[in-house]
């Protein structure tokens, strides 16, 4: 069975295409117009194993909000289609990534409701960073929340995102997309002990 979704979202503030495979190999082909955006999407499906392709587009000129909290709610779309009604999967996983001097933890539920608890211990000073045109760029890092708002909101799940320590916000940041790529990998795979059952004693996940 191919775990496989594609949603395209069309508002006055953003355009996006994504495809996602849960049982990919790590592929990122995103046309994406934030590099350090860009590079933390490269490593959530890195270390997830999801591929995902498509492309990026939004009123940069107002700010990057709208583009970064779209991506997560089309990114968590993508989930909720693949998943389907989550039969098999283990649901809930689990997982702390060292980075560097950081340490970052995740924990997911795909149990049907919507929950984000995101303690990411940013400074909010935004990441300043050189452009493919050579200009200077940015990150806004207050953004990172919103990414991960939209991802729950859509994909139904309730992600728990905690900096136990650090020092560097790259590092905070990117150990974080890494430790839910991880813990979401967990969650999502398929349990071969389930025998294709709703991971739920109610019988559905809602």
């Amino acid at each position: 069975m191919q775990r496989i979704a594609t949603i395209e979202r069309i508002t006055g503030e953003t355009k996006i295409t994504l495809t996602l495979n849960l049982d990919g190999t790590g592929k990122c082909d995103v046309k994406n117009p934030i590099g350090f955006f860009d590079h933390m999407l490269r490593s959530f499906c890195k270390h997830g194993l999801f591929d995902l392709s498509g492309s990026l587009e939004g009123d940069l000129n107002v700010d990057q909000h709208h583009l970064i909290e779209d991506t997560g709610i089309v990114l968590g779309q993508c989930f909720a289609k693949a998943l389907g009604d989550c039969a098999g999967i283990f649901r809930s996983g689990f997982f702390i990534y060292a980075m560097d001097e950081s340490l970052c933890r995740a924990a997911v539920d795909f149990g049907g409701r919507p929950y984000l608890v995101c303690n990411p211990e940013l400074t909010g000073v935004p990441l300043v960073s050189i452009g493919a045109d050579g200009k200077e760029a940015s990150f806004q890092t207050d953004c990172f929340e919103d990414f991960w708002q939209g991802f729950v909101s859509s994909a139904k799940c309730n992600l728990h995102l905690d900096t136990i320590r650090g020092r560097s916000d790259h590092h905070k940041m990117e150990g974080l997309f890494k430790a839910a790529a991880r813990a979401i990998r967990g969650a999502t795979e398929i349990d071969s002990r389930r025998n294709g059952s709703v991971p739920s004693t109610k019988g559905v996940i809602v």
